[in-house]
């Protein structure tokens, strides 16, 4: 009898726990359905952020490129027809720098230069065409632009004031000297010779440039809207203009000590004050070592 209602208080027990059971799942599963869980959707924001810097990229070169198509190459990215750079030193000694197409140089100088694209550059006539007594060359180098040959010569002059005398820098006046505690240069770049080289692909957009290296303070110069940066002066003119011979007065105005020797004197001082204080410390720090007493050992 005893065992009967065991067994059946075991039935009972487990069927309520059955139905305990089945409500707990009842109530999660509802929980479930009546607060469903938000999904969050993953964008690839990366991705998207790198296309559209990309595209952004691509609009501001092309709006660049085609600025400096516009400007027919004078715009963003300068060129020039016709350069001449001059490297001055105090000593009146120069080294000078002429970057040209063929067909400027024939044009402004009256050469007989091959101008063809087509033909290379004749590098020892153009050597032999500067040389003279008081410029020796040292390079000349070629490239092509715009379907036109050009040429660099870099030339070596002891002094300036006989810059003059060579035919290819005959068109220009050059003054030098000391006056009080300034050096002053002028040059004076005259009438070109004019000569018609018929159609070479100029589009009346190209550009003359004249440069100057100084290599001291500059106190004065009268370049005139032209970018100019440090000890670099500029003056450019429109090619149309050279061709004409309009005239261009060039003048600068510098100290008579070299950057390079007031940077090394300044650095000798610098080394030297910097030495002195490392000395002091050594000196002040042995000095306090030798001052402490020595306890003895007991």
């Amino acid at each position: 009898m005893r065992t009967a209602e065991a067994a059946e208080r075991i039935t009972l027990a487990k069927a309520a726990e059955s139905i305990v059971r089945a409500k707990t799942a009842a109530s999660i599963t509802h929980a479930h359905v009546a607060k469903p869980t938000p999904s969050i959707a993953i964008v690839p924001i990366a991705p998207r952020l790198f296309v559209r810097g990309r595209c952004m990229l691509l609009v501001v070169l092309c709006g660049l490129c085609a600025s400096s198509g516009c400007a027919g190459g004078t715009g963003l990215f300068r060129q020039y027809e016709y350069e001449e750079e001059l490297y001055l030193s105090l000593d009146g000694s120069a080294t000078v720098y002429v970057n040209s197409s063929i067909a400027a140089m024939n044009a402004l100088h009256g050469t007989a230069f091959d101008a063809s694209p087509a033909a290379r550059v004749d590098t020892a006539a153009l050597r032999a065409y500067f040389t003279t007594a008081d410029t020796q060359v040292t390079r000349v180098t070629q490239w092509r632009r715009n379907n036109r040959r050009f040429f660099q010569v870099r030339a070596d002059v002891a002094d300036v004031r006989r810059l003059a005398a060579s035919p290819p820098f005959a068109w220009s006046s050059y003054h030098f000297q000391q006056d009080g505690n300034l050096f002053v240069y002028k040059q004076t770049v005259g009438a070109a010779a004019g000569k018609d080289v018929g159609p070479v692909g100029w589009n009346g957009r190209e550009l003359v440039a004249f440069r100057l290296h100084l290599p001291s303070k500059i106190r004065y110069h009268n370049t005139k809207g032209v970018e100019s940066r440090g000890n670099i002066l500029a003056w450019e003119q429109p090619l149309a203009d050279r061709l004409r011979g309009q005239p261009i007065a060039i003048e600068a105005r510098m100290d008579t000590q070299s950057i390079l020797y007031t940077t090394l004197w300044l650095f000798g001082i610098t080394f030297l004050a910097v030495a002195a204080a490392f000395a002091a410390a050594i000196w002040f720090v042995m000095r306090r070592g030798a001052e402490t007493p020595v306890q003895p050992v007991r």
